[in-house]
């Protein structure tokens, strides 16, 4: 991608909340571009959750934008910083996590990274904390918390909120800003990138720098995605989130599902469509907002498979939601044909994760078998094959009977 430095500049701030500081992101985007040099934009992650949703890609689509623009994204998963726990946005000690769940978690989330970056050699470099940290000795460590006063640390809103209830605060946890902050030393990293809640401990790797002699990383901050539910942010524990390894048929129906003030964020942080061109399409006395969102739903689907896919998707959503017709595809669960509650059903077609949430599916009357409604969940079938298991308005199963052993 050939831009010159007030163009790069232009494209890498879409979609931020904050630079620090402009002027030294043009500076140092001339200087790397003068001296024939990748920038080293860096982006720390403590593998407290393997699976990575939408929310997670805001963040992970900025850094790919350094890679286009010829520059290194240099991951850091936060192997040892992980055994402490990030105590931002906690109002409470988190658990460590032991080392086999950090490595479980760490390489799904490589894995699942990949869909967003380029892996090439010459445009990521994958480091693990635990390199730097762990060699680091007690006359280290004292040296570290010597950069920071206690009164600063209390300035982050989580620890101030709990040292005012008296809630307890481990001295570990005033540890965390200060080691990630060392990461940006240790890898002598140009550019951090990071979600708002991690302004304060990306503004420490600044400061560290500046103590080690080296020239303070710019700090570029992105917003927090907000969830389906157009409320809260996007989170798996709440349900609202769209993950990168969703079916093309989850990722367009749940993308059609959210509320249409949500449209213009949801284009500028997850798609290259042109600023212009958004406005076009989240103005509903331009572009009507199905249309619009159909249009997000595929530009989304294709990012993690392809436009064939994409389209297909959209073809599958319209049929079974416009012309409430059953899709062409559907899981097919092996049942015997003996009488089931329909509770016990929906759980063991994988429909539903709980008895408890079945039930309230059938009451709230989002059970549906071969069309039709089951609103009490004590209700028992003899399943049959062919026959059609519907909860909500996206999942199905299909049937098929199996032989009992006699």
């Amino acid at each position: 991608m050939t831009l010159d430095v007030t163009e790069q500049v232009k494209l890498l701030k879409r979609g931020t909340v904050e630079v620090y500081r402009e002027d030294e992101l043009a500076q140092r985007l001339a200087e790397a571009a003068k001296e024939g040099r990748q920038l080293r934009a860096k982006l720390g992650m403590d593998p407290t959750a393997p699976d990575i949703h939408l929310g997670h890609t805001v963040v992970l689509r900025k850094l790919r934008q350094f890679q286009d623009l010829g520059h290194k994204a240099v991951l850091i998963i936060g192997d040892y910083t992980a055994r402490i726990g990030d105590p931002t946005g906690q109002n409470a000690t988190r658990p460590m996590l032991s080392p086999e769940q950090i490595e479980q978690n760490a390489t799904t989330y490589f894995q699942q990274a990949g869909k967003i970056l380029d892996m090439s050699p010459d445009k990521v470099e994958v480091r693990f904390n635990s390199e730097w940290l762990a060699d680091l000795r007690l006359a280290d460590i004292i040296k570290l918390t010597a950069s920071m006063t206690v009164a600063r640390m209390l300035e982050r809103d989580t620890f101030e909120i709990r040292y005012k209830k008296g809630d307890p605060i481990g001295i570990h946890e005033f540890l965390y800003p200060l080691m990630q902050g060392y990461d940006s030393v240790a890898i002598k990293s140009d550019v951090e990138l990071g979600g708002t809640d991690q302004t304060y401990n990306n503004l420490v790797g600044r400061d560290l720098q500046k103590l080690d002699g080296q020239k303070p990383q710019i700090v570029i901050t992105m917003p927090i995605l907000v969830g389906l539910d157009g409320v809260q942010k996007m989170s798996k524990s709440k349900g609202n989130y769209i993950g990168v390894t969703d079916s093309p048929a989850d990722m367009f129906g749940k993308t059609m599902s959210i509320p249409d003030n949500l449209m213009e964020n949801y284009y500028t942080l997850l798609t290259d469509i042109p600023v212009d061109e958004i406005k076009v399409l989240c103005d509903p006395q331009q572009t009507h907002p199905k249309e619009a969102k159909v249009k997000l739903g595929k530009l989304i689907v294709q990012q993690f498979y392809d436009a064939p896919t994409a389209q297909k998707a959209a073809e599958e959503f319209d049929k079974i939601f416009a012309q409430n017709q059953l899709p062409e595809q559907m899981p097919e669960v092996e049942i015997p044909a003996e009488p089931i509650m329909i509770s016990k059903l929906l759980v063991q077609c994988g429909l539903t994760a709980t008895g408890g949430e079945a039930r309230r599916m059938c009451i709230q009357g989002g059970v549906r078998i071969d069309d039709q409604r089951y609103p009490d969940p004590a209700a028992v079938v003899t399943p049959v094959s062919g026959m059609v298991v519907q909860v909500g308005k996206r999942k199905f199963a299909k049937l098929k009977i199996i032989e009992q052993p006699i």
